[in-house]
């Protein structure tokens, strides 16, 4: 029997606690999936901090919030009886990231939802699963919405959109 490969996008908000949840309740007694809780870095805006140094350091701190963040989920994934190697965790680093290293594949800023499914597409994931944040008409109108997206230009994966 194949494995299912499970791609849980979080941002660490509320909401995507709750699809982490959602999925490790909906698999909880199964042996045949692999589940990648994935982080897509967006660093916080330069103009903002008064200098280059400052927002360095906020870049750290975010991602060190990210970072545990992504483990208490997949402990939390344990306490539903998931076995520890069947997750896995992803953070994928801005291209412009202070913190960068040499990533195979960084994320330009340019669409969430673009590099969810481009990660869901060479991963070969079977399904890909995001918490809905719940943004207002006028605000999707205006920014988008990465669920809305990803609901639209997914293709060859079941998509969860868990609100």
């Amino acid at each position: 029997m194949d494995t299912n490969k499970i791609l849980v996008a979080i941002d660490g908000s509320e909401n995507s606690k709750r699809a982490v949840e959602y999925v490790a309740d909906i698999v909880k007694g199964c042996r045949d999936f692999e589940i990648t809780l994935l982080h897509i870095e967006r660093l916080p805006d330069r103009d903002v901090f008064p200098e280059e140094d400052a927002w360095k350091k906020e870049c750290v701190a975010h991602r060190l919030k990210i970072e545990s963040f992504l483990s208490e989920n997949k402990k939390m994934m344990a306490e539903y009886s998931i076995p520890e190697k069947m997750v896995s965790t992803d953070y994928m680093e801005s291209c412009d990231s202070p913190l960068a290293g040499e990533p195979s594949y960084c994320s330009r800023g340019t669409s969430i939802a673009r590099d969810i499914l481009h990660v869901a597409e060479k991963g070969h994931f079977d399904t890909v699963v995001i918490g809905r944040r719940g943004v207002s008409k006028a605000e999707e109108f205006m920014f988008g919405s990465v669920s809305n997206k990803i609901i639209h230009s997914g293709r060859d994966c079941t998509i969860w959109v868990v609100q």
